[in-house]
């Protein structure tokens, strides 16, 4: 198969309906194979994946590292997505500062051209936004990095329908970057209306609930010792049993369809594009072909309205904080 193609948004470059989210390649999700994670990124080019998504902060460098050994020889297929914003500290693995300033952005923007290996990043996204930084300046600063060649479109994660709309006034939006999946549905409030009417494409991470909705583990007490997801409310104790008994309308279609309960999740979140009328591009992480194969071949499934209506009603009963577990501390930032 080869995927369908889409615009990521009215001004973004036209890449494949599905991208594939490379964060768990580097950390967070326990140890990984870069033998097979290459193989994976290779196999994803062939069945038509064309947006490969990153950033700085994922292993500190080392996942657009490992990138740049992949994009460059492939760059005329590739569209690379990036992002700044997040800092890490390699001796506190729960840290998260937010630093959206100018003399940050540049810095970050340099170091991630050298590790990518690339003269342009394809999509540059502000990964997490500084309450105490007015939108417009950060998109006015990243705005001159377009200007001067070092970055073609511009993309927020996480960001308000009125935030996007503050910053679209100052330059064109390709991208917004937000979880959203079965179990996470907070952006559909304001961001996804204003997307619409802007003509700004939605890029859903996680669109599988972090591995939940797979049904690949139902508590983080399965995953190894150094998997994020066991410092995370949904999946722990009694939430993670509550939120593990939501998934049966979703097996049950599956079983039904004669498909896994991971492409009955990506399936829904493939047709928000229809129901919401914008572009909708989830990057779905994972470091397995078998797994790629798998979640590529979900953009062919079209759920019915019984179907999509009997799932609509899971996000509602979801215990457990989406972020509980990681704290984005922005006054503690450098400049």
């Amino acid at each position: 198969m080869t995927l369908p193609t889409t615009a990521l948004g009215s001004t973004g470059p036209r890449v494949g309906v599905q991208g594939l989210g490379c964060m768990g390649m580097s950390e967070f999700y326990g140890p990984s194979d870069p033998a097979e994670c290459r193989r994976t990124l290779d196999r994803a080019l062939e069945l038509g994946v064309t947006m490969f998504d990153t950033a700085d902060c994922y292993g500190h460098g080392h996942n657009e590292e490992l990138l740049s050994r992949f994009v460059p020889a492939n760059r005329d297929r590739v569209v690379i997505a990036t992002k700044f914003g997040l800092v890490r500290k390699a001796d506190d693995p729960h840290y998260r500062g937010i630093d959206n300033s100018r003399a940050f952005l540049r810095r970050s923007v340099e170091a991630s051209l050298r590790r990518l290996a690339v003269d342009a990043i394809d999509v540059y996204y502000a990964h997490r936004l500084d309450p105490n930084v007015p939108v417009e300046d950060t998109v006015g600063a990243m705005a001159e990095l377009v200007v001067e060649g070092k970055i073609r479109h511009l993309g927020l994660c996480e960001v308000t329908g009125a935030q996007l709309r503050a910053a679209y006034a100052v330059h064109p939006i390709a991208a917004v970057q937000s979880e959203w999946s079965l179990f996470t549905r907070d952006v559909e409030i304001s961001t996804v209306p204003v997307a619409a009417e802007l003509g700004v494409a939605l890029v859903p991470f996680s669109p599988l609930g972090r591995g939940f909705l797979t049904g690949s583990f139902a508590s983080a007490d399965e995953l190894s010792a150094d998997d994020f997801r066991r410092y995370m409310a949904r999946f722990t104790g009694q939430n993670a049993r509550h939120n593990t008994a939501l998934l049966a309308p979703m097996d049950e279609i599956a079983v039904a369809r004669g498909v896994t309960p991971g492409q009955v999740a990506l399936a829904w979140v493939h047709q928000r594009a229809s129901v919401h009328g914008l572009p909708v591009v989830p990057i779905p992480g994972t470091r397995h072909r078998t797994r790629l194969v798998e979640n590529a071949a979900a953009t062919a499934m079209v759920l019915t309205p019984g179907e999509a209506t009997t799932l609509a009603g899971i996000y509602e009963q979801v215990v457990g904080h989406r972020l509980a577990g990681l704290n984005f501390d922005a006054d503690k930032a450098s400049g």
